[in-house]
């Protein structure tokens, strides 16, 4: 391959995810959506956090999730960055913690 082919096949890798908006990538899964989103005020183990008034999510499913966030203006941003598939992982990987 020459350079032109191999700089055009690099640029198109890189635009992939722009083109396809919405996907799940392979950083994508609830656990991790969970600690970058969540876990600050509702814990790491999604025990709750009293202090700041933030109840315990374990347990809870994607249609609980997905409600709070819609409802609760404290939620305005995940409200905004998150997609609809990122909001059910994270409630699969809270309906999975006891």
């Amino acid at each position: 391959m020459n350079m032109t082919k191999i700089a055009a096949f690099i640029a198109a890798g890189a635009l992939l995810p722009l083109a396809l908006p919405g996907r799940s990538w392979a950083g994508d899964d609830g656990a991790a959506l969970y600690k970058a989103n969540c876990a600050m005020c509702h814990k790491p183990d999604a025990s709750g956090n009293p202090a700041m008034k933030s109840p315990a999510l374990k347990g809870k499913t994607a249609d609980e999730i997905k409600k709070v966030i819609d409802t609760n203006p404290k939620h305005a941003m995940a409200k905004k960055k998150l997609t609809a598939d990122q909001i059910k992982l994270i409630g699969d990987y809270l309906k999975g913690l006891k």
